[in-house]
């Protein structure tokens, strides 16, 4: 009789065992069910959300360590007759550029979101103007300073001297004449529309086919400025 009793205690235990069981999977279920639903965005948005922040402390940590890049001033030519000219260049996005001549600032700008800048009405000074630049962050990082750029300013016409002709008017008897001249070095010289060699000594030598009757000669030099001096001659080729 004892041993009947046991055996429906342990029958008993044994069905609230399993319906525990039961009860604790089927909570799970729905635990898991509801995590997925409900926790899981909200598990990936706050991971997200830690993924910014840090990301936002590495590039303020990166921008500030890093300074910016050296701008790059662009002129188009080496030399100029006008006192005043517009320097333009390009440099890093959102940073300013402080323009310097001769190792003096004369001028902040501010680089467009396109990466570029300009400085209008920069004045010069007669002769060489050597010009640089670098760029600052509102961090307080600033670039080395950009390539120097050197710009002459020179208003003064080139010399212009006829060494054949001399006159500015002659009559000859023969289709063949050698304009022959002397200008500034490093200067150029057309002689009507037509290049003459200038040598290291200012020299220039053009030979010319004379048409019968009289011919208009125009000899122009003219200066990496720009400058230019003109002579006119008058030539008659008389048969």
């Amino acid at each position: 009789m004892a041993q009947f009793k046991r055996s429906r205690l342990e029958r008993k235990s044994e069905e609230q065992i399993t319906k525990k069981t039961v009860l604790l999977g089927f909570l799970s279920i729905i635990s898991f069910l509801l995590i997925v639903v409900f926790g899981l965005p909200l598990l990936i948005k706050f991971s997200i959300f830690l993924g910014d922040i840090k990301n936002k402390g590495v590039k303020d940590q990166v921008e500030k360590v890093l300074p910016p890049l050296e701008p790059r001033l662009i002129l188009p030519y080496e030399a100029t007759n006008s006192g005043q000219i517009k320097i333009e260049g390009v440099a890093q996005a959102g940073v300013e550029v402080e323009l310097l001549k001769d190792d003096v600032t004369i001028g902040k700008t501010q680089v467009s979101e396109e990466g570029d800048f300009v400085f209008d009405n920069v004045v010069l000074d007669e002769g060489e103007n050597a010009f640089s630049s670098r760029a600052s962050t509102k961090d307080g990082g600033t670039s080395d300073l950009s390539k120097l750029v050197i710009i002459i300013y020179d208003d003064t016409s080139p010399r212009l001297e006829m060494t054949n002709p001399k006159e500015e008017t002659l009559t000859i008897d023969y289709s063949d004449f050698d304009v022959v001249g002397n200008t500034d070095k490093n200067s150029s010289v057309t002689i009507n529309g037509r290049f003459a060699m200038v040598d290291d000594n200012g020299e220039f030598k053009l030979k010319i086919q004379l048409a019968p009757g009289k011919n208009d000669i125009e000899i122009i030099s003219k200066d990496m400025a720009g400058n230019e001096t003109k002579k006119k001659i008058v030539i008659t080729y008389d048969l």
